[in-house]
């Protein structure tokens, strides 16, 4: 039989100001990141992306032979037809040959990797992206991969060989012999294929600026007169070489991508701005 109400003790009798709701459940999956978690979701990034840039490294050491045959076109396209005492690629220090192989896994390794990174990287960033940020990053990526692959392949059929062709022809004006190194060549061929792959990101670049409100498109446009003194700018950053031909060769295309960022930041403010309206 209960007791009554007024036998308990003084201390189980209910007052005013106990709280007699019922007690609130953590919110355990609410998906909240601590700093730390933040640091090791860092970690495991850049670990993923170093076994990528590995394992790439690796599989170009396994087909160096051919890899350095296959990365050997811009310099046989640009002695061919050529009346001009070349003596082939040859090797003048004891270390030379170690240089080569460096950089021969540094720009294969990369180009090859490169997705991967993207992708780990884009894993690591969206949990604190919104949905309308979400939206952006996916084509992001796809875009910035695009563009360094443009880039790249730009530089290695069309660059590097019009700078190896000028080099022959203002050495044979000169009444000079060549004499080019494998270290040289391959350091050059990997500076200039990497160095204007990621030249070409520039377009997306200004685009994200747009998008978080740094730029617009108006402030584009007035830079524009300005920009092809930028971009022999960064021609003399990422080519080693000094003759104008090559210079005039990337400033070319990286005005056409300035016209289309450009054109894409009009396009995306028109598209901010109803995005806006919608939600007011």
């Amino acid at each position: 039989m209960n007791e009554p109400e007024a036998d308990r003790p003084p201390e189980q009798l209910p007052t005013l100001d106990d709280d007699i709701s019922e007690p609130e459940e953590e919110d355990s999956g609410s998906g909240a990141m601590s700093f730390l978690d933040h640091l090791e979701e860092l970690r495991w990034t850049l670990a993923k992306s170093f076994i990528a840039f590995g394992s790439a490294c690796l599989l170009i050491g396994i087909f160096l032979t051919k890899f350095s045959d296959l990365l050997r076109w811009p310099y046989e396209f640009a002695i061919t037809g050529r009346d001009i005492e070349m003596s082939g690629l040859i090797n003048t220090s004891i270390l030379g040959v170690f240089s080569v192989i460096f950089y021969l896994l540094l720009g294969g390794g990369l180009a090859l990797s490169l997705p991967f990174i993207l992708y780990f990287v884009a894993r690591f960033i969206t949990p604190g992206l919104n949905e309308r940020e979400l939206g952006v990053l996916r084509p992001a990526c796809f875009a910035a991969f695009a563009l360094f692959m443009m880039g790249a392949v730009f530089s290695f059929f069309v660059l590097v060989p019009a700078a190896l062709r000028a080099s022959i022809i203002f050495n044979e004006m000169l009444g000079f012999a060549p004499m080019w190194t494998a270290a040289s060549y391959y350091g050059m061929l990997t500076w200039m294929v990497l160095g204007v792959g990621v030249a070409f990101e520039f377009p997306l670049a200004l685009l994200i600026l747009v998008f978080v409100g740094i730029l617009t498109h108006a402030q584009l446009v007035a830079f524009r007169k300005y920009s092809i003194v930028l971009f022999l700018c960064i021609g003399a950053v990422v080519t080693p070489t000094t003759d104008p031909v090559t210079f005039l060769l990337l400033a070319a295309p990286m005005t056409l991508l300035y016209e289309l960022a450009i054109i894409g930041a009009r396009r995306l403010e028109r598209k901010m701005a109803e995005d806006s309206e919608v939600e007011d």
